[in-house]
């Protein structure tokens, strides 16, 4: 047990200093560019902080356990509304800009529709389903790249520090993706190893532990931006990076194993994915975004009531 709770450290160390630098590149690129901070963290940071979720979902399917790979993309999308941007609202609530929101928000609910229609209908994602997710992630990424390049110069932006290399940026924004991606793999396997020890189900740790687990370079990402002072892209990754559990995550997870939804959980005598994990995952997301959309601000209150929805849903998965 020594080893795995010191692996466990190791990989907690690896994730702040990656989300430092992580964060420090992506700034500096969109500072240089004259690029919004929140079309930067709905691309370039949610692609780095997602490549856990990437590699755990994809390990997970091609060793037989496909209601993890299920498990991590769902989890971790209602994980990163319910607690990571709930976390950042709550510390710093403030305004948003409504417009840079639309794409990443109208992609996110189309995939989101999709995805759900294929569970309440099969309930099995092959692998045309997942090339048509991945379909979807390229058309996501496409359309990001042209807004950055239509997107105005803010007429706060400064001149780009000459002491400061894109090369640099380039480089911070590479080692702080590695170093997330290596302490979220330490942190999952080792933490993993702590909770089986300790008794809890695999259904569950795929749905609460590992999906908490592979949203911690988000949730590093959240804090490290807010205490820089980036809330916008803070939330542009949360967002950005739900799209991409959803399309990239599961995507590539389908076309390499084919995974079907668990059918071992059941809640009012109805597969429970079903009942709870998909309402659960609109709500929380409808909750973030139509407010953000229709007022362009984010309150306290929002965060908070976020947050007690998500320890409902984790009391109510540990109950099952």
């Amino acid at each position: 047990m020594l080893i795995p709770v010191l692996l466990f450290i190791v990989g907690l160390l690896c994730l702040i200093k990656g989300g430092d630098w992580f964060v420090d590149g992506a700034t500096g690129i969109a500072r240089r560019f004259h690029v919004p901070e929140l079309l930067i963290g709905a691309t370039v940071v949610s692609i780095g902080t997602t490549l856990p979720e990437v590699m755990v979902s994809t390990t997970s399917a091609l060793t037989g356990h496909g209601e993890i790979a299920y498990g991590n993309a769902i989890g971790s999308v209602i994980c990163n509304a319910a607690l990571i941007a709930a976390i950042t609202i709550a510390v710093r609530p403030g305004k948003v800009d409504p417009k840079s929101l639309r794409t990443p928000v109208a992609f996110f609910f189309v995939a989101a529709a999709f995805y759900a229609g294929v569970a309440y209908t099969t309930g099995s994602f092959t692998r045309p389903v997942g090339l048509i997710l991945l379909a979807m992630f390229v058309a996501y990424i496409v359309c990001n790249v042209l807004a950055m390049k239509n997107a105005p110069a803010p007429e706060e932006a400064e001149e780009t520090d000459e002491n400061g290399s894109l090369a640099k940026e380039l480089g911070l924004l590479a080692v702080g993706a590695v170093l997330i991606a290596v302490g979220a793999n330490l942190l999952v396997d080792n933490g993993t190893l702590i909770a089986q020890a300790l008794g809890v189900p695999e259904s569950v740790i795929a749905l609460t532990f590992v999906a908490l687990g592979t949203s911690l370079p988000e949730l590093v990402t959240a804090i490290t931006s807010l205490a820089k002072g980036h809330g916008a892209l803070s939330l542009g990754n949360v967002i950005g990076a739900n799209v991409f559990n959803l399309v990239l995550v599961s995507g590539v997870s389908a076309v390499v194993a084919p995974f079907t939804i668990p059918q071992n959980s059941m809640l009012f005598g109805h597969n429970a994915s079903l009942v709870l994990e998909f309402p659960v995952m609109f709500a929380v997301m409808l909750l973030l975004t139509v407010p953000a959309l229709i007022k362009g601000r984010l309150n306290r209150p929002q965060g908070i009531a976020l947050l007690c929805i998500y320890a409902a849903f984790c009391a109510v998965q540990f109950s099952i």
